[in-house]
């Protein structure tokens, strides 16, 4: 039987739950809308207590901020294992089950925050953070997709098509969380077939790439999101 006691937290502990209620208010609501009050009740502690952890809210918002660009950027961790189209496709849709799970906390992230209370002359080094922390996603996703290329050092070409690909992902998950007028799922697989696209077109261009086109189509099932992509190609010029 319980005793009604409740268990005390330590510091550390502490901080951490206010971050996870903080990332949960803001996944739901644009952090502009979240007030310390509603932190406080959420988390089952008084108002100073709050800011005994924390000195405002742009600080509660930037911990929640790192915790949720750290898990955005292992949803592009994926295992070697199986043909790369099927690999992608599982990641776009880990990437996207994070979107519709933080929806305005990712808009908020991709657009370089909200206007958090400026706290003084802390606003400047919060932008600079915020986008500190975007970088490291992107980076993160550039290599980890190298990786996945089997690709040590990108030449100039494979480098604009990795970057310009992760521009287009965030891109797409922006306009579709606005209303979501497609479905998901067609999204995700048209994500895999641009990546595919992008290379497919730098191929015509340069040796290399089109040396590694032919690397990442070898061995594709022609049911797997590369060979539905050639099926629907050819459909269109019959």
């Amino acid at each position: 039987m319980s005793t009604g006691v409740r268990r005390r937290m330590g510091v550390e502990e502490r901080r951490q739950q206010l971050i996870g209620v903080a990332l949960d208010l803001f996944s739901r609501r644009s952090p502009d809308e979240v007030s310390i009050d509603e932190i406080a009740t959420a988390a089952g502690i008084s108002r100073p207590l709050v800011y005994h952890y924390f000195p405002g809210k742009l600080s509660l918002y930037e911990a929640a901020l790192k915790r949720a660009s750290e898990d955005l950027a292992s949803r592009f961790t994926e295992p070697h294992d199986g043909p790369l189209g099927g690999r992608l496709l599982r990641v776009m849709r880990r990437f996207f089950d994070f979107v519709d799970d933080h929806g305005p906390g990712f808009s908020a992230l991709m657009r370089g925050g909200p206007a958090v209370s400026a706290e003084g002359t802390g606003a400047q080094g919060h932008v600079s953070a915020t986008h500190a922390l975007i970088d490291s996603v992107r980076q993160a996703a550039y290599e980890q997709m190298l990786s996945h290329l089997g690709v040590s050092e990108a030449s100039p070409r494979l480098e604009l098509v990795v970057r310009s690909w992760i521009s287009l992902v965030e891109s797409t998950a922006l306009i579709w969380l606005d209303g979501r007028r497609i479905p998901r799922g067609e999204l995700e697989v048209q994500l895999v077939h641009d990546f595919a696209a992008l290379a497919a077109v730098s191929a015509a261009y340069d040796a290399d790439m089109a040396g590694l086109l032919r690397t990442m189509v070898k061995g594709e099932p022609a049911d797997g999101p590369f060979g539905e992509l050639v099926g629907r190609l050819i459909a269109l010029g019959s």
